[in-house]
């Protein structure tokens, strides 16, 4: 069997954090909304959660009074973790009190790529293959449901991709592989 040929990027990792403290969000909001290290908003008749964007690495926070945190836009599993190190240590500059080791959980990775250039016969593929759905009228790419290990891939004719659902950078990689290795039993790869 040949090698998979594949080139995929990381786009976007979903974490969930939990700090193990409580935060006093309005206090927070007041001592960071000058500081030019972040950006910060909060409108709490809106939305339960400050928003807090820093720049390196470049990720957006939801920050809940629960001390748990949505973390957004970092491209790597180690983006994530230095983000959250970030801001950990700006919250503690503003008097939150972190005693333990934050949980950090990833639940979406979010990738682009494409096979190689190689176009693709998206009828052969949603007839070939179970957990696909192909509405040409309604959206052009194909959705392909893999079960093992559990992502979602949009692909297009042009051979590019899309994968979601990832849970590790790993598993990401393994899920195009696997995809990749279905689509060439099944010739779907045009010339």
């Amino acid at each position: 069997m040949k090698k998979p040929e594949f080139d995929i990027t990381v786009q976007n990792i979903v974490a969930s954090i939990n700090l193990f403290t409580t935060i006093e969000l309005v206090e927070m909001y007041q001592n960071l909304i000058d500081d030019d290290a972040v950006d910060i908003s909060f409108y709490p008749d809106k939305f339960p959660g400050v928003i807090l964007k820093i720049k390196k690495p470049k990720v957006s926070s939801l920050v809940f009074s629960s001390g748990k945190l949505v973390l957004t836009g970092a491209k790597s599993t180690e983006n994530v973790r230095i983000g959250v190190e970030v801001i950990s240590k700006i919250l503690k500059k503003v008097g939150v009190i972190i005693t333990e080791e934050p949980e950090i959980v990833i639940q979406n990775i979010v990738a682009s790529g494409n096979f190689n250039n190689k176009r693709l016969n998206l009828e052969l593929i949603a007839l070939w293959l179970d957990n696909s759905m192909y509405e040409p009228e309604q959206f052009p790419g194909l959705i392909f449901r893999l079960q093992e290990p559990k992502n979602v891939l949009l692909l297009f004719q042009s051979g590019n991709l899309v994968c979601t659902g990832g849970k590790s950078e790993k598993q990401v990689h393994e899920a195009v592989g696997k995809t990749y290795e279905l689509l060439d039993e099944i010739n779907a790869f045009e010339l």
